[in-house]
């Protein structure tokens, strides 16, 4: 038995399913996952030793790379001054002031540790706020693990969602609605007709877990003028999304300024740190000021803060934007010209920096239409370049991440490891 399986065989023993988190496992690709001991700028290297090219980037938060020499130094210093406070710290000042300077629509910010607290905070704001009950959500978009959003779409174009969780009480998923992205006319239906019981819209700007998925023109236009319309709140989930598409996230990108906005991955620099925030007329119904109640141990946990920090102080300083740009724009169309070369059908969707090849030859601008994908190809095709030592997330619906430490060097290799994989599908 090879180190890796005897890992996974005693992490089944004591973790269930061997993962702390579901996306991690392999089932949808098949294997077992590698274990990770350690990574240092594109890279990262399992517990045997071997060595992959990661554009799974921890799923998003590694836009500097593994190891980052700021951020480690961020936190080096941080740990040597203390874990954890549980009192206001001049850094949580410095990150909130940044965020609010960087994103369009942040007035004020409110820090938690995880993008699920950061969502179902928000949606209380919300509810708060409008004095209204139902959320409306889109197919396919994830919104952390909160009761509120582990829902699924019925059938027809509106539909009240169902739990898609044993757990989730189906009252409470009664008062979410599920309407198909990417489809305006469903949502000024929904709203025209229904609008007056709706406290949010959230949305991902970009969807981005069922793979990478572009808002179609005018979509968020129109998801603005209808929530402002009927009173909704209207709610980018910026989790992904922020500070990887453009300095100010999606907002910036698109010109779109929501209500609320909610942030997290790159926000805390590879630590676990979210945020969400909007204007202060909104903000300020949170206790202490006002009477919305949110809290949280390590919020603005001073680790986390000092890596968010490093991070976003890096960006603005050197911004890697335009090389973003370009590098993920060269491997995408490397990719796509062998796949294309092969004979092989597939889209590639791709938003800056974050990019999905979908095993189907029909486009996908929707769940519904990433749904039809061949997931077993992806799998296979994951499996090769596993082999070729390419790091991709192992799920058909999730996004590639392109880091600054992606070098010109790397892209190429990561091409050349590519038309090997492909050759054997």
């Amino acid at each position: 038995m090879s180190r890796g399986s005897n890992l996974f065989a005693r992490a089944a023993r004591s973790i269930p399913g061997g993962v702390n988190s579901p996306v991690r496992a392999f089932r949808a690709v098949g294997g077992t996952p590698p274990f990770i001991a350690r990574g240092q700028g594109p890279f990262m290297y399992d517990e045997r030793g071997r060595k992959y090219i990661d554009y799974m980037c921890s799923w998003g938060p590694l836009i500097l790379g593994h190891a980052h020499p700021a951020v480690v130094k961020a936190i080096s210093a941080a740990v040597k001054r203390g874990t954890t406070f549980g009192a206001a710290t001049r850094q949580e000042v410095d990150l909130a002031e940044l965020i609010c300077a960087s994103v369009p629509g942040v007035e004020q910010v409110r820090l938690v540790s995880s993008g699920t607290e950061a969502l179902m905070s928000a949606a209380r704001l919300a509810r708060a706020v409008t004095r209204r009950d139902r959320i409306v959500k889109f197919t396919g978009g994830y919104h952390g693990h909160a009761d509120s959003f582990l829902v699924s779409a019925g059938s027809g174009a509106a539909t009240f969602g169902h739990p898609s969780s044993p757990g989730v009480p189906a009252p409470l998923a009664r008062l979410t609605t599920v309407l198909p992205y990417n489809d305006i006319g469903a949502v000024a239906r929904f709203l025209t007709a229904r609008g007056r019981e709706v406290a949010a819209v959230v949305v991902e700007p970009v969807a981005a877990n069922a793979g990478v998925i572009p808002p179609r023109v005018g979509f968020l236009e129109a998801l603005r003028r209808s929530t402002r319309k009927c009173g909704a709140l209207l709610i980018f989930d910026e989790v992904v999304t922020g500070f990887r598409v453009a300095p100010g996230g999606a907002q910036e990108l698109f010109g779109i300024e929501p209500d609320l906005t909610c942030l997290g991955k790159i926000v805390g620099g590879g630590m676990p740190l979210a945020a969400f925030g909007g204007p202060g007329r909104i903000m300020r119904r949170l206790s202490p000021l006002g009477p919305v109640y949110q809290a949280g141990t390590l919020s603005g946990n001073p680790l986390a803060v000092a890596a968010g920090l490093a991070t976003l102080r890096h960006l603005r300083a050197h911004p890697p934007y335009a090389m973003l740009e370009t590098r993920a724009n060269r491997l995408a169309r490397g990719i796509s010209w062998r796949l294309r070369s092969a004979g092989v059908p597939h889209r590639l969707k791709r938003v800056g920096s974050m990019m999905t090849v979908f095993f189907t030859d029909r486009d996908v601008s929707s769940f519904e239409e990433a749904l039809r994908c061949d997931t077993r190809r992806f799998a296979a095709f994951h499996r090769a370049m596993l082999r070729q030592g390419v790091y991709l997330p192992p799920s058909q619906f999730e996004s590639w991440f392109v880091g600054a430490s992606h070098s010109d060097d790397v892209i190429d290799q990561t091409l050349d490891r590519a038309g090997r994989a492909i050759k054997t599908l």
